[in-house]
């Protein structure tokens, strides 16, 4: 670790500005604004904490990520295809010597967990001291001894946006606790298994591992979830900007607050498709006995949960289709695929919209709009959860001007944000195993 001091003496002279540009997609030479921030931080936890330019820190960072194919699929082994984004957490942190965690996330107030005291809380269910607790609680089933330490936390990942600020949350704690107290034993894939781990059991939410493992590991990355204590995945060499393409992610506008029971839904149908094979989860039941056998799982499941189930089958398949595309240079047949996911996640997984209220469908009219802009050209589909949040479009570089204007006229100003895929995901940036 480095003092503040040092930190801020080599930040401003430049010493960071080749790993700054790197991480962040920066042209070299345009990292003002990188440092800036860092040093924000640095500033913020000396007046959270009360601490001196003598204290030693250590900088982290976690990105936002991008689903790239597999809509719905992790939760039931599935296929995922995924992407961390040039938007991050950065966590300013330092041991403190107490038993007591003491979390400064700005614009939010002072969280504080102690160390000593991992058993769940019911009463903290939906609330990040939950998150914070449930990680310290894993990392401690894991072996390891945990204590107090001081972060101070700035994100410039927008809630609600679908690019997962929970999980990004969740991996920036995961990847601190790691550096501080684990020697950095711990992979990134067991960092994000740690975050999962506090969202199910300590938070209360009964999510899967994708947004964790894409926020955790970096870059493009394709992810089998057959095995869930140990995903097998690997990375996708893709550069995106070399076709020509942005991506864009465009905010619907939409309340994800009363959803939770649509989410949960979803898996809890699969799991009942599975079940009527004696299976848990739907990658365990053979899909030519799902389709023959439809008559019978209508009957058992309702036809809801059968559509669900052929969405699962057909985008895990797209999944790979697309993994090949990539590979084999194919961006036009990639593009196909983005497109025919989301329609398949409209269509069968209906994940577009609640039809509680028939007149608001979000998500819905954001995707016409984006059909309508790229006139032909490009991708789209709903991204992430869906029902309300965004969606994602694959845009010509040419045409990002007026689909911009075009969905933040529909929108909102600052609803289409265009994104840079990152190449490296949780991390210390600044500290010890640098870019881990």
């Amino acid at each position: 670790m480095l003092t503040i001091q040092e930190l801020r003496e080599q930040l401003t002279g430049g010493a960071y500005d080749a790993r700054l540009s790197y991480l962040y997609c920066r042209p070299s030479g345009e990292v003002a604004d990188l440092r800036q921030r860092i040093l924000h931080a640095t500033e913020g936890f000396q007046t959270a904490f009360s601490r001196g330019d003598e204290t030693e820190v250590a900088i982290y960072s976690a990105p936002g990520r991008t689903e790239l194919g597999g809509n719905h699929t992790d939760h039931q082994g599935g296929k995922v295809l995924t992407g961390s984004v040039d938007l991050d957490a950065l966590a300013c942190c330092a041991k403190n010597g107490t038993s007591l965690v003491n979390i400064q996330s700005e614009g939010y107030g002072l969280l504080t967990v102690d160390a000593d005291r991992l058993e769940k809380v019911p009463a903290e269910e939906n609330t990040t001291q939950a998150l914070v607790r449930g990680i310290l609680a894993r990392v401690s089933q894991l072996g390891y001894s945990v204590s107090g330490f001081d972060a101070y936390v700035t994100s410039n990942v927008p809630g609600g946006s679908g690019l997962s600020s929970s999980a990004c949350f969740e991996v920036l704690m995961g990847v601190a606790v790691n550096a501080l107290f684990c020697g950095n034993e711990l992979s990134m894939a067991q960092v994000a298994q740690i975050g999962q781990y506090a969202e199910n059991v300590y938070f209360g939410k009964p999510s899967g591992l994708l947004d964790q493992m894409g926020c955790a590991i970096g870059g493009v990355v394709t992810i089998d979830f057959a095995d869930a204590d140990a995903p097998a995945y690997h990375a996708v060499d893709f550069d995106f900007a070399r076709e020509g393409y942005a991506l864009c992610i465009v905010d619907t506008g939409a309340d994800h607050a009363d959803m939770t029971d649509d989410y949960a839904a979803m898996p809890i149908e699969m799991r009942a498709v599975a079940a009527c094979f004696g299976k848990e989860i739907l990658s365990q039941v053979d899909e030519e006995a799902f389709y023959q056998s439809i008559p019978a799982v209508r009957k058992q499941c309702g036809d809801r949960a059968v559509l669900r189930a052929v969405h699962y089958f057909s985008d895990c398949h797209r999944v790979e289709q697309q993994v090949a595309a990539l590979e084999a240079g194919r961006f036009d047949r990639f593009l196909a695929l983005v497109t025919e996911s989301g329609r398949s996640s409209f269509m069968y997984l209906q994940n577009v919209a609640t039809f509680r209220d028939s007149t608001a469908q979000p998500v819905a009219v954001a995707l016409a709009m984006a059909e309508h802009l790229l006139d032909g050209r490009g991708a789209f589909r709903v991204h992430g959860g869906g029902f309300a949040g965004t969606i994602q479009a694959f845009v010509p570089v040419e045409q990002v001007p007026d689909f911009r204007a075009g969905m933040d006229a529909l929108l909102g100003d600052g609803a289409c944000r265009v994104t840079a895929i990152r190449p490296v995901g949780g991390c210390t940036l600044i500290g010890e195993a640098e870019l881990r």
